[in-house]
């Protein structure tokens, strides 16, 4: 997709809908008078070179501050390769006038959030908090960038959570792909070493040193300031002026030198790996232009209509006809100067060879004859839909701002962008791959099981075979509800209606009780299985034209399985309504079930199995529950085993989906939709169903009696540590508003593990609490990465921290952050329509109203650091824990 490597929030949006206009860019900040309107959009440049952007949305009262600075990695040298990393950890760690935890504690108390990234061509600090906390927002986030303190005791500090987090990335299949390609395809450039820079570097990394680096890059002239939500943009221009109007540039920002496209051959190269891995992850890479060029638009399309979704030509092929691969993608990453075609497979070892050959075969006798104008029309509308799409969110919106601005001078560029794609045909296809994937181009890494036989000599063998680099150039010729509704359905289910005009899209949630709960033991896996095969194909239409149907439409079509719970939803623009709402009908009533997609479906679930047991917190989660619980549906495996997914058939499928179907549905519907439509839809589909006549009971859980459990993963580096603790469900409010509460107290980057764990004794890049809840139980968990000769010290960290809370009651401080936490993290979790509408249907379903989780939020308010104490008392006691580990 578009350039969405480099947006943080999430794939870029087009403002199609959006009135304001952009201002002129200018020099003077005046003050706008008390009466003036206020104007949705401005773009002031301050007159030390800093460049302000503000924008008006009231959809929610939050608002977004984002910073740009240009210095990311690729402005390193590898001496200091990782320090543009390391800056953005230690400016969480004290500024000139906040101490270390302060700043998160700052924006966390009053129910924000706050968190900062780092690419290869830029830096970005950003928070979001409610609106009445503008200008702490933008106090905050010009405080870090400006006046980080780089005290060397929190440095050294610091410098080991960084360590742990390289060591977590080399556990990574994907990160270890990237920075396999990476050094392979921009070798002896600044984009050549991973992000995080090496051990090596970040130990040698100064107080010094880091303040070389912000002196150098962090000049006003290379800065962008963002800020999107409830405001008064002319308040935000003065407010940046005061805060950082009067700050001086005092060198020019050089930026890195123009990277030219190869003009010797760099391939085919190829890196194989072996290590303990259950599957084979594929990397291939081809150089191409950077973010600018006016070719992205042709290679973006190209990439799409090969490997940019299920309807694509490679997925139809390697997955879904051959089945030679669990999953395969092409996508474009496009940095400021360079970029790759980025091609990546996950498959078995047996595969490869057959894969790879095949592939060859693809790439050198590609012709964009064989896509029809259905499907190129398909990947035109789905290009731009995920432009628009972004627009959902108040961080969407301003990553997707800051980034046209930042780096392509302003909104025009989205639009010539959108002219590009709109007239890109097979002609500028078919010369964009020629001239770009090219053999003596390409880059391979390959992370294999260590019994694999698989060479890089054979598969250069393979390459030069079937692929001489002349690759075939042949040149081709509603209505709307006023308010939220809750209507009663035949059978005893249930349809809600949750209007909201913002978009003109529509999300559909359908839960019914059961999933797992409807399954025996010796079934484990299959409501998952079901749930991966009931949007596969109807008695009317077929796997692929479903997804050629769906693609067609920008619309998707999903379902879950949980312990208690099973869903069904989508998400469509709402003026195909009455055609994705007849599609998802004979979804429920009429699903095919074929013997084929079965099988297909049991190859993907046990894949997933395999990477989950590839990855330290795959494997821990994926088995916590049967290790925690004695009982179903909580003691299943969700995913089954791979020898019991390989037994079931598509009459175990059949007869579940009968059984599921029986029980009563909640349907909630949110955004622009069409209320006659969805109302006639909920009613056929439940008279259709034979409703069950004895309701679904959640059942209590039963705790297991072993108390510790170890699990081991070879060739790892850090160890993983979860204590947990048997805490009151969701049925107990009283209960649930406490443990949220404590939960906020816990977490977070000014929270009490990371405060004590992270920044005091630096045990782990990550300490945070979990809290999970089914009706009627639930449980606490307290999780930490570290290093494997800290285990105890890390278990003596979170005893001390409980110890703590059970002596003395938690300062009224403590207690109002963590409230404020839950109110905010409301607000920003749920601005999505599909979070909404599944928020609704699922608390129903489970016999909950819609609002429960308002309701907790608001006897949050009212929680005593007493009530606290009592809770940690009665239920977090060591006698009442279980420890589970992955270890190297």
């Amino acid at each position: 997709m578009f350039r969405k490597i480099l947006i943080l929030g999430g794939l870029l949006i087009f403002l199609a809908a959006c009135n304001s206009t952009m201002k002129k860019t200018t020099d003077a900040v005046p003050a706008a008078p008390a009466n003036a309107a206020i104007s949705d959009t401005m773009l002031v440049k301050l007159k030390n070179g800093l460049t302000v952007l503000a924008k008006r949305d009231d959809r929610f009262p939050l608002v977004n501050v984002r910073l740009y600075v240009h210095a990311g990695s690729a402005y390193e040298t590898p001496e200091i390769a990782g320090i543009s990393h390391l800056l953005e950890h230690m400016v969480f760690k004290g500024t000139k006038k906040r101490e270390p935890g302060q700043t998160a504690m700052d924006i966390e108390s009053v129910g924000g959030s706050l968190n900062a990234a780092t690419s290869f061509d830029y830096t970005v600090y950003y928070v979001e908090v409610p609106d009445k906390e503008w200008k702490l927002g933008m106090d905050v986030v010009t405080d870090m960038a400006f006046d980080a303190a780089i005290d060397p005791k929190e440095l050294k500090s610091e410098r080991k959570v960084v360590l742990a987090e390289l060591e977590r990335g080399e556990d990574t299949p994907g990160s270890r792909l990237f920075k396999s390609l990476q050094g392979m395809l921009w070798k002896g450039t600044s984009y050549e070493w991973p992000i995080i820079g090496y051990r090596e570097t970040v130990e040698g990394f100064s107080s010094k040193d880091i303040h070389a680096y912000i002196d150098k890059f962090y000049q006003p002239q290379s800065m962008l300031l963002t800020v999107v939500g409830n405001i008064d943009p002319a308040d935000i221009v003065a407010e940046a002026d005061r805060l950082i109007g009067s700050r001086t540039n005092d060198r020019e920002v050089i930026p890195p030198t123009t990277m030219d496209m190869p003009t010797t051959p760099i391939g085919p190269e190829f890196s194989v790996v072996k290590g303990k891995w259950n599957k084979v992850y594929l990397g291939a890479a081809f150089p191409i232009p950077g973010l600018k060029s006016a070719e992205l638009a042709g290679l973006e399309m190209t990439a799409h209509l090969l490997g940019g979704d299920d309807t694509s030509r490679l997925y139809r092929k390697f997955k879904y006809e051959k089945r030679l691969v669990d999953d395969i993608s092409i996508s474009p990453l496009s940095l400021e100067r360079s970029g790759f075609l980025y091609v990546n497979a996950t498959l078995d070892s047996e595969n490869v060879v057959e894969f790879w050959t095949e592939l060859m075969k693809e790439f050198a006798h590609f012709d964009p004859k064989v896509f029809t104008d259905r499907e190129i029309e398909r990947a035109r509308l789905n290009l731009e839909d995920s432009l628009f799409l972004t627009k959902e969110t108040l961080s969407g919106l301003a990553s997707k701002l800051g980034y046209f601005q930042f780096f392509e001078d302003g909104e025009e560029a989205e639009q010539n962008y959108l002219f590009a794609l709109k007239h890109v045909d097979r002609k500028e296809m078919a010369e964009v791959f020629g001239r770009y994937l090219r053999p003596d181009r390409l880059v391979t890494a390959i992370l294999v099981p260590e019994s694999n036989g698989v060479s890089p000599e054979k598969l250069k063998e393979v390459t030069t075979a079937e692929w001489n680099g002349k690759a075939k150039t042949t040149e081709a010729r509603a209505e709307q509800a006023n308010g939220k509704e809750i209507i009663e359905l035949p059978g005893g289910s249930k349809l809600v209606l949750l209007p909201d005009a913002t978009l003109p899209y529509t999300a559909m949630s359908i839960y019914w009780t059961g999933g797992d709960g409807d399954v025996s033991e010796n079934k484990q896996g299959l409501a998952s299985l079901a749930a991966k095969a009931l949007t596969r194909g109807t008695k009317k239409m077929s796997a692929n034209e479903i997804e050629d149907f769906l693609s067609d439409h920008a619309a998707n079509i999903g379902a879950t399985s949980g312990r208690n719970l099973f869903a069904l939803e989508s998400k469509f623009p709402s003026r195909f309504s009455g055609k994705v709402l007849p599609l998802l009908k004979d979804v429920i009533l009429n699903p095919a079930w074929r013997d084929e997609e079965i099988e297909r479906a049991k190859q993907d679930q046990i894949a997933a199995i395999q990477r989950q047991e590839d990855r330290p917190l795959g494997l821990m989660f994926r088995h916590l529950f049967p290790y925690l619980f004695a009982n179903a549906p909580y003691s299943y495996l969700s995913e089954g085993s791979i020898e019991g997914v390989q037994a079931l058939k598509r009459q175990d499928a059949v007869a579940y989906w009968a059984n599921q179907t029986r029980e009563p549905f909640v349907l909630a519907v949110v955004g622009d939709y069409d209320r006659a439509l969805v109302t006639q839809f909920a009613k056929d589909v439940a008279k259709s169903i034979t409703t069950s006549a004895q309701k679904y009971v959640f059942k209590d859980v039963v705790w297991n009696t072993e108390r510790e459990k170890t699990m081991t993963l070879p060739d790892r580096n850090q160890a993983h540590l979860l204590l947990t603790f048997p805490v009151p469900g969701k049925d107990d409010l009283d209960a649930s508003a406490e443990l949220n509460v404590l939960k906020a107290a816990f977490s977070g980057q000014s929270g009490l593990l990371f405060r004590d764990m992270r920044d005091k004794q630096g045990l782990g890049y990550t300490v945070t609490a979990i809290l999970w809840q089914t009706r009627n139980d639930g449980l606490m968990a307290l999780y930490i990465g570290t290093q494997p000769e800290k285990v105890e010290q890390a278990l003596n960290g979170f005893h001390t921290v409980i110890a703590d809370l059970q002596a003395n009651p938690l300062p009224e401080s403590e207690i109002s952050r963590a409230r404020n936490i839950l109110t905010g993290d409301y607000y920003q979790e749920h601005q999505s329509l599909l979070s909404r509408s599944r928020e609704a249907s699922s608390l129903m379903a489970q016999g909950f109203d819609m609002d429960h989780k308002r309701k907790v939020i608001d006897r949050a308010q009212t929680v005593t650091a007493e009530e606290i104490r009592d809770l940690v008392r009665k239920y977090l006691n060591q006698d009442k824990a279980y420890l589970m580990k992955v270890v190297p």
